[in-house]
């Protein structure tokens, strides 16, 4: 059975949330890299961007990194080289932070480069953490069972945009 925890608009609202305090705690930089881990990861980073755009001065440059979530040491694809983030604040969004494995390989990814700062966010804090990872920015924290599955599912059509949804099942 599936409970919807946060319809279309609260997730806007979430996003703008988490925008502004992006925004707040990356106010003195010019510009800001969000890498977006693929599929849903990467569509909260577009409009975490879309909405960082409109709130700020920021020049807001947007990346898409793919891990194999089964299987994180095996391969990693970014969509950008090495030089692109060095001397940047960069942060990496997921959709959903279940045991932090994921978003700490994704970290682990950018840390032999020379950066400002590397900042973390999530549109769901799940609090069932195996690795020492923390989301700096989260839409929402949920304590559920470990049982339970969160899914966000986001309308990739134009035709409906209020399809986008986070469930628990």
């Amino acid at each position: 059975m599936k409970e919807i925890i946060l319809n279309h608009q609260q997730i806007q609202h979430k996003i703008t949330r988490i925008a502004y305090q992006i925004y707040e705690a990356n106010v003195k930089e010019t510009q800001i890299c969000v890498v977006g881990v693929a599929p849903n990861g990467f569509i909260f980073a577009e409009k975490l961007c879309a909405t960082l755009r409109e709130i700020s001065e920021l020049d807001v440059k947007l990346y898409k990194i793919e891990i194999d979530k089964s299987n994180p040491l095996a391969s990693l694809k970014l969509d950008a080289s090495v030089a692109d983030f060095e001397e940047k604040s960069i942060i990496i969004a997921d959709d959903v932070l279940n045991t932090g494995s994921t978003l700490i390989y994704a970290v682990k990814h950018f840390l032999d480069i020379p950066l400002k700062k590397i900042q973390t966010t999530v549109l769901v804090n799940r609090n069932h953490k195996k690795y020492p990872i923390k989301a700096d920015f989260k839409g929402i924290s949920l304590s559920t069972s470990s049982h339970n599955n969160v899914q966000v599912v986001f309308d990739t059509t134009q035709n409906s945009p209020s399809e986008d949804y986070v469930y628990l099942e």
